[in-house]
């Protein structure tokens, strides 16, 4: 069997690698090369050292403002989606009537696409504030809240689904063990439920923790540039490489290198920490 599986395998798994290398590999190698470049197109471009990230990060960077928003975003819809998630789904595998209906109308918001998403809920936004005499763009923070609703409510139903996959694997014993010991149902919740499903905690977590960082559409569709102080960080690199009198992109890339750096950490260091969490478990 084993021959067999290393007769085909590299058969098998050739087109993969072929698309990750073109479609991933290749493009982000570039990104790097063009980060110390000054370009407009991939063929018209000189390399200019560090001028870019003096640039991008220099006085008046909109860089660090686009950060803290991102940074304060993502805690604010990784705490939400999750414990959202999490309790609709306790309550959805308690076997009550229409828990299949639910379970569908929840997760169906994870269908619809972001731009499409975000000039809905800017239409229903927009609308709301207009009766109360103001509007989604007279202040920051209707926009940032605004996005987070948004956020919240498209991501909730997928990361239930997760969450009640692992909790349908919880054996009913060691539930049940723990009524039977007196333990009240938030006690069982605690020390019973969630240590077993910390792998779709870790799961669910690195997934909101992405999705929040790396979130454009939404933004550009709820706000667009029309308020600077609500772009999270990927609307502001977009604003940088496309948007600037130049025409000169290399910042918006650098800035892009950076922020790339900082992503992957942040979710290494998630990763490594609630892995161990697992270990534990």
């Amino acid at each position: 069997m084993q021959k067999y599986y290393k007769k085909w395998a590299p058969i098998f798994l050739a087109p993969l690698l072929l698309c990750f290398i073109v479609a991933f590999l290749v493009p982000f190698c570039m990104g790097i090369l063009f980060a110390f470049t000054k370009y407009k197109t991939i063929r018209d471009f000189s390399f200019n050292g560090f001028d870019n990230f003096i640039a991008a990060f220099g006085t008046g960077s909109t860089f660090w403002h686009a950060l803290g928003m991102t940074v304060a975003f993502v805690v604010v819809t990784v705490l939400l989606i999750n414990v959202f998630a999490l309790a609709s789904a306790i309550l959805l595998t308690k076997g009550l009537k229409g828990s299949s209906f639910f379970r569908s109308l929840f997760f169906m918001p994870n269908l619809i696409g972001g731009i499409v998403l975000g000039w809905i809920w800017n239409l229903i936004l927009n609308g709301f504030l207009t009766a109360l005499g103001t509007n989604l763009y007279a202040n920051a923070q209707f926009g940032f809240w605004g996005l987070v609703l948004v956020t919240c409510w498209q991501q909730v139903g997928y990361m239930m689904v997760i969450y009640i996959a692992a909790l349908m694997n919880v054996p009913v014993e060691l539930t049940e063990s723990a009524e039977i010991d007196g333990a009240s149902k938030w006690q069982t919740i605690k020390s019973v439920t969630i240590p077993m499903i910390v792998p779709a905690i870790t799961i669910c977590t690195f997934l909101t923790l992405t999705n929040g960082f790396k979130l454009f559409d939404q933004n550009l569709a709820l706000t667009g540039t029309s308020v600077p102080e609500d772009e999270l960080i990927a609307l502001d690199i977009y604003t940088t490489m496309f948007n600037n009198a130049s025409g000169n992109m290399g910042p918006g890339q650098a800035k892009a290198l950076v922020f790339f750096l900082i992503v992957a950490c942040i979710s290494g260091l998630q990763v490594f920490i609630t892995r161990k969490k697992e270990v534990e478990a």
